[in-house]
């Protein structure tokens, strides 16, 4: 089918498509059988309705429309490929000419992925944190497995630092008892935080059965952020005894025999973590070091969309949490906006740079000549049922039930290209040593290392600290 391009701006282009009535007439005849099945008329079984009759009763237009329809994205995607366009969303159509008999013309006005050339991936650079073995992270984890395993035993005295202590909440307003900020049998271990401001000094010095009232403000529901008097009434208190990091200690919360073996494990399982955070800090940098040197328009009809998606699944996020953007600026430790409009500005900047890395991703892969492997997709559906909690089985379905193939084949491909970035990229961590990202496993662990390393199994133990996945990484 002969069709043309017309290149409107950098970034649009408008096709002009001939679908000759040779190449239409199986649609025809298809549009006609699935009329003949769907009406019932005096004389004719189902199905065997002539084609005149049905010109007569229904109009050759309705006809032809429901062929032309069919007919429609199979034409317009050879003329894709055929002048070798990445369109960047859903094309504008207009029909221009039908002639019944020989051909029908149209147009599609679409936005593509603009040209530009990608530098020498071996120019580019990144200086990453060094990946040290930190002791107070190690010494976090120890403190978290004593308390794990720490005993507790009924005492009765007044409630101190580090007793845990068993609560009944009831916060009330002008003398209202507040349903969503009642509760009872609360555990909580004095000193942790995490609650009600000016709960610690509520309860300190309370024995069994005492109560006493104190104002502050509700971390959720309906009355959030405001005052609200908190009645607290202590039914336990508990002294909590740590077990002490010995021999004993490591038989009981590991594979270990003793707590040297345990805590060079654990040492391992440090370093590794760092090593993990320094191959993603490696990727982010190289990607924004990539994108910083190539220059490209983008159509603003696709910047828009990608802003208006982000700002929705962020307003969907926040709903479902019962915040406001003011109450999330205000309790995120993390956040630096310090105005609702300072947020949505981070936003748009972030949408609009994961935008360009996605594009400069996707182009590496096709000028690379990225393939998608049936094992590289079952990898993905792996990875995507241990992150959602479901089968590779369930992920299949999701994928093949709301047409994920062709998005999840082209984010494995990205996640090709972002590799060979890497790999091409001279990495060096802050005291000026290189970092072989090749040789760092995705554990972090390292690739043909001889020394002896032994898999730990101490009781959920996992390092774990809070991190950020770049916007361009998410992309």
């Amino acid at each position: 089918m002969p069709s043309t391009v017309e290149k409107l701006n950098p970034t649009r282009v408008k096709l002009t498509i001939e679908l000759p009535f040779a190449e239409l007439q199986p649609s025809i005849d298809k549009a006609y059988a699935e009329i003949a099945q769907q009406v019932k008329l005096p004389g004719f079984r189902k199905g065997h309705v002539p084609n005149a009759l049905i010109d007569q009763r229904f109009g050759r237009g309705a006809v032809l429309q429901e062929a032309i329809n069919e007919a429609l994205p199979n034409a317009y995607g050879a003329a894709v490929g055929e002048h070798s366009l990445n369109p960047l969303g859903q094309p504008e159509i207009e029909f221009t000419k039908l002639e019944d008999g020989d051909l029908v013309e149209f147009t599609a006005e679409v936005d593509v992925r603009p040209e530009f050339d990608l530098p020498d991936l071996s120019t580019l650079a990144a200086t990453v944190p060094v990946a040290e073995v930190s002791q107070d992270l190690i010494d976090e984890q120890i403190k978290t497995l004593r308390e794990r395993f720490a005993t507790n035993t009924d005492v009765e005295r007044p409630a101190a630092d580090g007793d845990v202590v068993t609560l009944d909440l009831e916060g009330s307003q002008d003398g209202v008892v507040l349903e969503d900020a009642t509760a009872s049998g609360i555990t909580y271990k004095i000193g942790a935080g995490g609650m009600l401001e000016g709960l610690d000094e509520a309860v300190t010095g309370l024995s069994a059965g005492e109560s006493t009232t104190f104002t502050s403000q509700l971390l959720g529901g309906a009355h959030r952020g405001e005052d609200t008097e908190i009645k607290v009434t202590v039914t336990l208190v508990q002294e909590q005894s740590l077990p002490e990091v010995d021999d004993d200690f490591a038989q009981m919360v590991s594979q270990f025999d003793t707590v040297e073996e345990m805590l060079d494990d654990l040492r391992r399982s440090v370093e590794n973590y760092g090593r993990v955070q320094q191959a993603s800090a490696a990727r982010d940098k190289v990607l924004e070091d990539l994108v910083a040197k190539v220059e490209f328009e983008l159509p603003q009809a696709l910047i828009d969309s990608e802003i208006d998606a982000r700002k929705q699944q962020i307003n969907d996020q926040l709903s479902r949490a019962g915040l406001t953007v003011e109450q999330y600026i205000a309790d995120s430790e993390d956040e630096s906006a310090e105005t609702p409009e300072e947020f949505w500005a981070e936003i748009e900047k972030g949408s609009l740079e994961a935008l360009r890395a996605q594009i400069v991703l996707d182009k590496l892969a096709d000028d690379s000549g990225f393939d998608v492997t049936q094992e590289e997709l079952t990898q993905l559906l792996f990875q995507k049922a241990q992150q959602n909690g479901t089968s590779p089985e369930q992920e299949a379905q999701h994928m093949v039930d709301h047409s994920h193939m062709g998005e999840w084949m082209q984010e494995v491909r990205r996640g090709k290209a972002l590799s060979a970035i890497v790999a091409a990229a001279t990495i060096t961590d802050e005291d000026g040593a290189r970092v072989d990202l090749a040789r760092i496993n995705s554990d972090g662990s390292l690739a043909g290392d001889d020394s002896e390393v032994v898999e730990a199994d101490i009781t959920e133990v996992e390092v774990v600290e809070e991190s950020t996945v770049s916007e361009a990484e998410e992309a």
